[in-house]
């Protein structure tokens, strides 16, 4: 696949394992890495994120933490802040709802996917990574419904497969990769 044609966006979410792995993604991103990144880790509440802190020096993009109404910018890393589902709104702004908890977790990976899903239709790259909870398995389906394209990590390379694991199970996906594939493909981009 030829994400420079056919990705205008990547959405990406991941729990139990999460940190090791998006580090290992982001990381593998170039300076020149066009599309937009919107992250959702699952965080404990009541508590800030370090996140960008955490991440910025290991990426060649800028990252932040999102803001209700930010602007969607090109080659930018996103990650939804702690207690905030992370939406996109349309192709160009971002969202934060305090709606329920998606089991359990808000942000909700399942959240991020279905928007922007809805918001980028094929032109969607959604990776799912490591996760001790079915959350993203329902974001997959809508990501595929509407023509995107879904990356899974494979779960026998996952520090949790039980996030991997439900995703396939319930709408399989375009591509089953271990996490050093997944870097490979995005840094060839």
């Amino acid at each position: 696949m030829d994400l420079r044609r056919e990705i205008d966006a990547v959405v990406m979410g991941a729990s139990a394992g999460g940190v090791h792995a998006l580090q290992a993604v982001l990381s593998s991103l170039s300076a020149d890495f066009a599309p937009p990144v919107l992250v959702v880790l699952h965080l404990p509440s009541g508590r800030p994120s370090r996140l960008p802190e955490l991440f910025a020096p290991h990426c060649a993009r800028p990252v932040c933490e999102a803001y209700d109404k930010q602007p969607l910018e090109p080659g930018t890393v996103v990650f939804a802040p702690p207690d905030y589902h992370l939406l996109v709104e349309d192709r160009g702004h971002l969202a934060l709802s305090v709606d329920e908890p998606v089991l359990y977790s808000r942000p909700a990976v399942d959240f991020l996917f279905d928007s922007a899903a809805a918001a980028f239709t094929h032109r969607l790259l959604a990776i799912l990574l490591t996760g001790a909870s079915a959350d993203g398995s329902e974001g997959i389906a809508a990501v595929r419904r509407a023509g995107g394209v879904a990356w899974v990590q494979d779960p026998s390379d996952a520090a949790s497969e039980l996030m991997p694991s439900s995703a396939l199970a319930l709408a399989g996906a375009d591509e089953v990769l271990t996490l050093n594939k997944i870097c490979e493909r995005l840094a060839a981009y």
